[in-house]
Parts: C-alpha cells; structure tokens; sequence
C-alpha cells in the first residue's frame, strides 16, 4: 500500500463520518454482527480492493473481508465480488466511503480496459496522464495497469516533458532543449510535445528520447511515423495525444505511433456500478 493511501482513506472517513455515524450507532445495536455481499451491478473491471480493505480496517479491523475476484479481473452484473462479517454498526460506517473508493477505481480499470482492447493487435501501448484527481493519483494510476494500461510519469519529477507553454518561456523547441541537455545530470528521459510536421523536422535533429504528436490528424500521424521511420540518425518513440475516444484510438494506433496518452482514463471514467448488500450474520 502506498504510504499516502492510509492518509487519503482516513481524510475521506473524516469527511464521511463527521462527529459519528448516529443513525447506525442509534438504530443498531452494537452486538448486532452483519455479513456484507458486495455484488456487481454492471460489466467491468476490477480495481481498489486495496483501497477498500483499508477504509474498513480504518473503521474496525475486525471486519474481514474475503475476495471472490482481485484487482484486474472481469466482472459480471449479479457477480458476488466479495463477502464482508464484521460488528453490522461497523459495516454500515465504511460501507459509502469503501464502495466510493471501489466504483471510481473500477471505472478507470473499466475504461482503461476498453482502450486497451481497442488497440489490441496493434501493439501501442495505452498510456495514462497526470490528470488525475488530487489525492488519490497512485490509486489511479494503479488503476490504469489492473486494466491493462500503463502509467506515464507519476510526477513532475520523473521526466521531462516539454510541452507548449514551457516552449513558449524557454525561447522555442531548439532552446528549450539546449537548455534541458546542460540540465539535466539525472539523466531523465526527455519528451517534447510539437504540434505540426514543421515543428517535426525541428525536433527530429535534436534527438530527443519522444516525441508527442499533439492533436495530430490522421495522415499527419502516418506521415510523421514514416518520416521518423525513414530519419537516419536517433530515432524517437512517438506518442499520440488529443482527444482521442473509443472511436477513434483503433485508427490512431494502426499509423503506427508506439503509444497513445489518454487523459479521460482518470479525469472522466463513469463509475463501476457495484452495491454492498448487508444482513444479519
């Protein structure tokens, strides 16, 4: 578990809960102990069980929780996901805030999956963004890969990524990467964003380890992947980014780029439909 995860779980709680959980702490009597059925209401994937484990053992470790399927796996509408028993005043506490985590979770992994299988064949790999909602950016990048897809960077700090603003203060794409090659003594991975095939003949000489098409059409993406082909110095790997859909990433991965960034996997995955169905044990 990530070292932020117990912090954001109990954040959440403290949100959720406030002074006290009154209605279940005055309509249930505390040696009344429950079994939880967490069951699937849609199609989808699976991810977060980690995240919602560790709202109930915030609440009461002595709720245990006993999986049927794990991170990344298919689930079926009516599909019992998990069995919960534990004191009932304590399954009814964390039940919202597990489930919360739980849906928004599945939904990226759901999301991510649809993309993922969109693609297949093609080998492009699917690739998240620093989109991501703020807190709980680990939880869904780990998201992203139980679906199938892999995480760019996690932070600021794990490449360079020159994108157009950075372009525009440093001085223009030759600068920004001059600028950068002084710089950079970890030796970090450096990405330049460009955004038309003139700026493509720009960079190619610059040798830069990628290079992100930014909202390029279709036959510009093949004409930049075969003028990269035909390049004879150091080859960039290209990825593609820029309102990309479902509809559409089939036919951006067959130009052949060697990934696609897809910042709706985080900023805008419906939830995953799935209810906690309680009973005495």
């Amino acid at each position: 578990m990530s070292v932020a995860w117990p912090r954001v779980v109990a954040e959440a709680l403290a949100e959720d809960v406030g002074r006290g959980d009154w209605t279940s702490l005055w309509a249930v009597p505390a040696e009344t102990r429950g079994r939880g059925h967490l069951v699937a209401k849609a199609a989808g994937v699976l991810a977060g069980t980690e995240a919602f484990e560790a709202v109930y053992a915030h609440v009461d470790p002595t709720v245990a929780v006993r999986w049927h399927r794990r991170d990344g796996d298919a689930v079926q509408p009516g599909e019992r996901v998990a069995e919960l028993e534990g004191p009932g005043r304590s399954l009814l506490t964390g039940e919202r805030v597990a489930l919360n985590f739980l849906q928004h979770l599945s939904g990226v992994a759901t999301l991510t999956r649809r993309f993922v299988d969109a693609v297949a064949g093609t080998g492009v790999v699917i690739l998240d963004t620093r989109k991501t909602t703020p807190g709980l950016r680990a939880l869904e990048k780990a998201a992203v890969r139980a679906g199938g897809g892999r995480n760019h960077r996690s932070a600021l700090d794990a490449m360079v990524l020159l994108k157009e603003n950075h372009l525009a203060l440093a001085g223009g794409i030759r600068a920004a990467v001059a600028a950068v090659r002084r710089a950079n003594t970890l030796g970090l991975a450096v990405e330049l964003e460009i955004r038309s095939p003139a700026e493509l003949e720009e960079a190619l000489p610059l040798e830069v380890d990628w290079l992100l098409l930014d909202n390029f059409s279709i036959p510009q993406l093949r004409q930049a992947v075969e003028r990269v082909r035909a390049y004879p110095g150091r080859r960039p790997r290209l990825e593609a980014s820029g309102g990309i859909t479902l509809e559409t990433v089939r036919a951006v991965a067959e130009t052949g780029v060697d990934a696609i960034s897809i910042g709706a996997l985080t900023h805008s995955a419906p939830a995953l439909d799935l209810s906690l169905l309680v009973e005495p044990a």
